[in-house]
């Protein structure tokens, strides 16, 4: 999981209220709010007035589960969940980030396209909502007849050449949105020969990352949706089995005392998480400065070392240096994938 959309979160000064909210009737919001805000008051508080009064602002008007962040008189991220959270309300120096990462799963960046012979649909997963656009480059010849004569041959040349015509303005799409919003994958749907002459224009990036499903046309999505799915699924589950084969293989660090130092040069690629881990680390107010030991992070120039879970600390760390996070099953501690 890439961690740019939480990265505003560590740009701001804590201490932070985090609360989280399961789905709501209108006459439910208010009690549940009041719960909330006590719990906030009782927890290292009181919470400023400026910032619950922020959150107060987003907590009444959330139907669905949220997922809420404000310092300083501003709710910093809010995000809907589709997995009711169980209610949380934290007032800590890091925000408490990691029932969000649970929930909201592995966002892969990635393109979605159904072609055919007038052109493609081609919908864009990454850097922000979905975006679906219509692609194509002639609508004329498209269809191949059997109508004989002299004419037939170089008939049904011009249709293949508008085919292709139109192929071509798709890759050039695909291409451009690939390199835009560095798609992991590209998911292809739709006719057989529109398809091959996708395939074949398309420049290396995004012809690496290709995968068929095998439903779907622009007049019947069909089962497209559930292949869709089902072809992310398993390309999560490579790309987990991928990370958790170099961590093993190198001898990569386990525990948050060497991940911590990892993270403090660096060096790690990808993180990878067991689930919550709730037990406390020192921090300092730079996005690296970890530690399991108060001394040593004071070594490392931070004067007055602070508390803060373990996997909050984790998370800011590897947003601010670009590394990715993933929760399995096979691991029992924080593990980390070394870039070097």
């Amino acid at each position: 999981m890439r961690l740019d959309f939480i990265r505003p979160l560590y740009e701001r000064r804590g201490p932070y209220a985090s609360v989280y909210l399961g789905a709501l009737t209108g006459p439910e919001r208010e009690s549940h709010w009041r719960g909330m805000r006590d719990r906030l008051n009782g927890h290292r508080g009181p919470v400023d007035k400026a910032t619950m009064d922020a959150l107060e602002e987003q907590a009444l008007g959330a139907a669905a589960g949220r997922a809420l962040f404000a310092t300083h008189g501003e709710v910093v991220l809010a995000e809907s969940l589709r997995e009711a959270p169980s209610e949380l309300a934290t007032w800590t120096p890091l925000p408490h980030v990691t029932p969000l990462l649970m929930r909201r799963g592995e966002n892969v960046p990635h393109l979605r396209v159904i072609v055919d012979h007038a052109g493609a649909e081609v919908t864009v997963f990454g850097g922000g909502a979905p975006r679906r656009a219509t692609v194509e480059a002639t609508a004329w010849p498209l269809q191949k007849t059997a109508q004989g004569g002299w004419s037939q041959k170089r008939y049904e040349r011009a249709v293949d050449e508008a085919w292709e015509k139109n192929a071509v303005a798709v890759a050039h799409e695909v291409d451009e949105q690939v390199r835009r919003i560095g798609a992991e994958l590209v998911l292809v749907a739709g006719e057989p020969k529109s398809r091959s002459y996708l395939l074949h224009h398309l420049g290396t990036k995004s012809a690496d990352r290709v995968a068929m499903v095998e439903h779907g046309s622009r007049d019947d999505h069909g089962r497209f949706e559930q292949d869709v799915e089902q072809a992310l699924d398993d390309w999560l589950d490579r790309k987990r089995a991928e990370l958790l084969e170099r961590h093993q293989e190198a001898a990569g660090p386990t525990g948050m005392a060497r991940v911590s130092q990892a993270l403090r040069e660096g060096r790690v690629h990808a993180l990878l998480l067991p689930g919550e881990l709730p037990h406390p680390v020192w921090i300092g107010e730079g996005g690296t400065q970890l530690a399991t030991d108060r001394g040593e992070l004071q070594r490392w120039g931070v004067e007055e070392p602070v508390q803060e879970r373990s996997d909050s600390a984790l998370a800011r760390a590897a947003a601010m240096t670009d590394a990715e996070l993933w929760f399995t099953d096979a691991v029992e501690d924080v593990a980390a994938v070394l870039r070097y």
